[in-house]
């Protein structure tokens, strides 16, 4: 299926309308010169962007200070260019001399001239639409690599492609996905080291077996698969790790029926010294543990950090964020490797805040931990102790009585990349706060569709109700700037929602980010003064970059709304479609003009029956929560929230529930499990509430 018009692209394409001069064999001679120790050679200058973190340290910390805190006010827009799309945008730029590589939602890769915004070729992997349905949070892609001439992008239904970096022709593809009953996806960057192109996938809220995969970079065979949790304990263990593992786990529930979870669906980084390749695993399928494992037990290897050798994908070390998680606390946030001098030694060190809201500093050679302290309020745990495990709040874990997790199940920090500037030392992360209180779902059964078990109807495995009881905190969001030797605050930025993009950090004594309100804002990364800002044409959440081509300095950052949390809220009313914008001092081309939202009115006059308003409430629990939000309290994120849609749509509920006519955009059809009477109780449910809301 096909979502990009290519002459659409030209048309809406670049500001100015430059003169395109990079040619195939340009492009051919940059991106196959690329190579293992060409991403380490970057190191020295910066001048290119390489790596999905910049560097293999992933520090999105760049060298170049052409751009600094005298001059950044004077940045002008040089060019932007329209994705053509209207779901959420968090990809990377890849630059190689002069060539952008971006991916927009649906796993669509551009291919453009840096310097002009002229796109040279568009890629789209056909994602089904009505794969749409299998993904958690939005059909986003966080990026591309680049390696020996091609560009390799993991699409959000599984499959790795390697394209021809000059023609955007595919040279090959592989199913990432063992097996295709079951709802894996890829949302992350893949990381190319050895002639390794490397991957995980996302699906553990559908109950599946986290796996990462290394693959051949000339012919995309296998070359290894390291599991995250054990599967089938009357089976052989695939090594010693999982034989490891299964010992932390209860067989009582038949854990491996569901998967167990431990999807490794974004961090990586890597260590060419040590040869070590370390990656964030995720949460628990089902998350509730009392259901998953109910004797408890560390549940490893989720919600950890593992050390593995890339050139095998043997397992050498791991540290466990959160022992026997049950609150959605993954562990795949942004890992930074640092060498930071603690206690009067130098200590090779990694660092992550992963949702749980502590900052780790851990030891990158053997995985001893080090220190562990909150960078946000938490309510699950007060501290570490000195043998590097949590102590918690016995309530937290409750199977009978709600608990307000803090933080929630969307983190304290999530995928938004941090960064970490070597001149000041500190780390600049996107922090946040969305309440959520959590329950356990007596209905809760593996695979069923049951009404008011949350996104049963769509494959969720959840084991918990949420808001049961009101929240009692309030959501924020703000930049903070961390010392990770002292382990403490050193100043903040605060802003008007949570879902802020992630961060850049220069030589230039800068902190670029761009917001949930539709800004990109550089502070001075020594104490946090606001620099420079400009309004863009959506909330942004994907991280910006910086790059050099012919001595002249460019800040560029894909801009689009989306994401778990913006699916169903925004914090502007700005809503364009994703766009890449680059900027340079002195430039002065004139930025596009924003869309704004048009759901204003609470939708009214669809008829429906009063008595079916309950029975809709358990339907929408089920089916449509986690994608359109609570009707009519706001007007939606990058799906509409259905208290604001017109009364036509309503009207043609069935046509969009049970005859998916929305298929190709990403809205399931329901015909499997809704009735013509479910989608009249629906209607009647989001009528009534909007209704309920309407000026007395």
């Amino acid at each position: 299926m096909l979502r990009y018009s290519l002459v659409g692209a030209v048309l809406m394409a670049a500001t100015p309308a430059l003169a395109q001069t990079i040619t195939e064999d340009e492009v051919r001679a940059a991106v196959g010169a690329i190579d293992t120790e060409a991403i380490i050679a970057n190191d020295a200058h910066d001048r290119n962007w390489l790596n999905y973190g910049l560097n293999y340290a992933e520090t999105r910390y760049s060298q170049l200070d052409a751009i600094d805190t005298e001059n950044v006010g004077e940045l002008g827009l040089q060019w932007s260019y329209s994705l053509n799309s209207d779901r959420g945008v968090q990809s990377t730029p890849i630059v190689v001399d002069g060539v952008m590589y971006v991916t927009a939602s649906w796993s669509i890769v551009h291919a453009l001239d840096a310097v002009t915004g002229e796109p040279l070729w568009v890629y789209d992997p056909e994602v089904p639409g009505d794969f749409g349905k299998r993904g958690c949070c939005d059909v986003v892609n966080r990026g591309v690599a680049v390696y020996d001439g091609k560009v390799y992008v993991g699409a959000f239904d599984g499959y790795l492609h390697a394209i021809d970096a000059a023609t955007g022709e595919r040279v090959w593809r592989v199913d990432t996905i063992e097996n295709r009953d079951m709802s894996y996806t890829i949302t992350g960057a893949p990381r190319v080291i050895n002639g390794k192109v490397i991957i995980g996938n996302g699906g553990a809220e559908f109950g599946v077996r986290g796996y990462i995969t290394a693959y051949d970079t000339e012919t995309g065979e296998e070359n290894w698969r390291w599991y995250t949790v054990p599967g089938d304990p009357s089976e052989p263990f695939e090594n010693e790790a999982m034989e490891m593992a299964a010992e932390t786990w209860d067989p009582s529930a038949s854990y491996w029926e569901a998967g167990g979870g431990g999807t490794v669906w974004d961090a990586m980084a890597y260590d060419p010294d040590l040869n070590l390749l370390y990656i964030g695993t995720g949460n628990g399928s089902p998350w509730n543990q009392h259901l998953r494992s109910p004797a408890g037990g560390d549940n490893l290897f989720l919600a950890s950090i593992v050390a593995l050798n890339p050139d095998t994908g043997e397992y050498v070390w791991h540290y466990q964020n959160t022992p026997g998680d049950t609150w959605d606390y993954t562990s795949t946030q942004h890992i930074i490797l640092a060498d930071l001098e603690i206690g009067g030694e130098m200590r090779q060190v990694l660092m992550q805040a992963p949702k749980n809201g502590f900052f780790y500093v851990i030891d990158r050679v053997t995985g001893e931990f080090i220190s562990a302290e909150p960078f946000v309020e938490t309510t699950w745990a007060t501290a570490y102790g000195e043998d590097g495990r949590p102590i918690e709040n016995p309530a937290a874990r409750s199977k009978d009585e709600p608990f307000e997790t803090v933080p929630s199940a969307y983190g304290a920090h999530n995928w938004h990349p941090m960064s970490y500037n070597p001149d000041t030392g500190l780390v600049y992360i996107p922090a946040q706060g969305v309440p959520l209180v959590q329950a356990t779902d007596p209905n809760w059964e593996l695979n069923s569709h049951r009404p008011m078990s949350t996104m049963s109807g769509v494959g969720w495995n959840l084991g918990y109700l949420f808001n049961v009881v009101a929240p009692e905190a309030t959501p924020f969001g703000h930049l903070l700037a961390w010392d990770p030797v002292e382990q403490r605050e050193v100043w903040r930025a605060e802003y008007v929602s949570p879902w802020n993009g992630g961060t850049l950090t220069t030589a230039g004594n800068l902190v670029f980010q761009g917001t949930a309100d539709g800004r990109f804002i550089a502070y001075n990364a020594t104490d946090g003064a606001l620099l420079w800002q400009v309004p863009v044409t959506s909330g942004v959440v994907a991280a910006p970059n910086t790059w050099e081509h012919e001595g002249e300095q460019y800040v560029t950052i894909a801009v689009g709304w989306g994401g778990v949390y913006g699916l169903m809220q925004r914090a502007t009313d700005r809503v364009g479609a994703g766009r890449v914008f680059t900027f340079r001092v002195g430039a002065d081309a004139q930025m596009p003009e924003a869309e704004m939202s048009m759901r204003t009115e609470l939708v009214s006059g669809v008829p429906y029956d009063p008595e079916h308003i309950s029975a809709g409430l358990a339907t929408y629990v089920s089916n449509c929560l986690f994608c359109h939000g609570v009707p009519g309290v706001n007007n939606g994120g990058a799906i509409p929230n259905l208290g604001y849609s017109d009364a036509g749509t309503l009207m043609d509920a069935e046509a969009w529930v049970l005859e998916g006519i929305g298929v190709d955009r990403g809205m399931p059809s329901f015909a499997d499990k809704l009735t013509a009477e479910d989608v009249a109780n629906l209607v009647a449910f989001i009528q009534g509430t909007a209704d309920s809301l309407q000026p007395q």
